[in-house]
């Protein structure tokens, strides 16, 4: 990610930044689908970004918070533990693979304090209608119908609060590293996630599927968060509706 200071994989960028005791990593790019298309940037970006959040902590004794994401692949059972055997089925998440990989060449080289989190499918306000939630949320507020390519593919989804939540306890519980998945624990369809946007806002519009299946589509995934719960005394506090009526505003 870039801003008028300059960009995250450059080294000189991070020196304009104060001593911290914790350094929460959150820049990087994102979209998966535009991850295909400029591998490179996604690279440099998110690896070569971390690799400089990484050098800073190093240089200042910090502990790192760094956001990962979902790099499972198909999973052979459910829920899926931070145990489970990793695959990158995207440039996004082959970026974000990698950087994992230098976190823990630091924490083993270095002795670095160094915690992991993998959000699954994270939403809140303000994210942009290419993905999927908000995208529903956009269609409604037009008046629909609501346009999908598959109702079918099931979801963890954690709302933003939640995982603000879990990053705040990384800092509260002073923890010594570690990788925990970010989840709420229970996964809906497309089909579902549409029902509980319409309930939250009241309307019955007509939904509209493609029935269009997207080459290596992951049909279930389901985070097992028993590690962070005991690990950082966390647990999810929204569920879906109250996720979806908090961010929507809806009382």
């Amino acid at each position: 990610m870039s801003s008028s200071q300059g960009n995250i994989w450059e080294s000189d960028v991070w020196q304009n930044f104060p001593d911290a005791e914790v350094v929460v990593h959150l820049a990087a790019r994102t979209f998966v689908p535009e991850s295909w298309a400029n591998s490179d940037g996604y690279l440099q970006t998110n690896f070569m970004g971390t690799v400089q959040a990484l050098e800073f902590c190093r240089s200042r004794n910090a502990h790192l918070v760094f956001l990962s994401s979902y790099m499972y692949g198909e999973p052979k059972f459910l829920p899926i533990p931070e145990t489970a055997d990793l695959a990158a089925r995207n440039p996004y998440a082959f970026s974000k693979m990698i950087s994992e990989k230098a976190c823990q060449f630091y924490m083993d080289s270095f002795g670095m304090k160094v915690t992991v989190l993998r959000p699954f499918n994270a939403y809140g306000s303000g994210q942009s209608t290419a993905f999927l939630v908000p995208s529903i949320v956009s269609q409604i507020m037009a008046g629909g119908p609501i346009r999908v390519l598959d109702l079918a593919p099931k979801r963890d989804y954690i709302y933003v609060k939640d995982l603000v939540a879990a990053i705040s306890a990384v800092i509260d519980t002073h923890a010594s590293g570690g990788v925990f998945n970010i989840g709420s624990g229970v996964s809906h369809s497309v089909a579902e996630l549409i029902a509980e946007v319409q309930a939250v806002l009241g309307t019955s519009l007509p939904v509209e599927s493609a029935e269009e299946r997207r080459p290596g589509e992951i049909l279930d995934t389901v985070a097992d968060i028993s590690a962070a719960r005991m690990a950082l005394g966390w647990t999810p506090r929204f569920s879906l509706r109250e996720g979806l009526a908090d961010m929507l505003r809806v009382p």
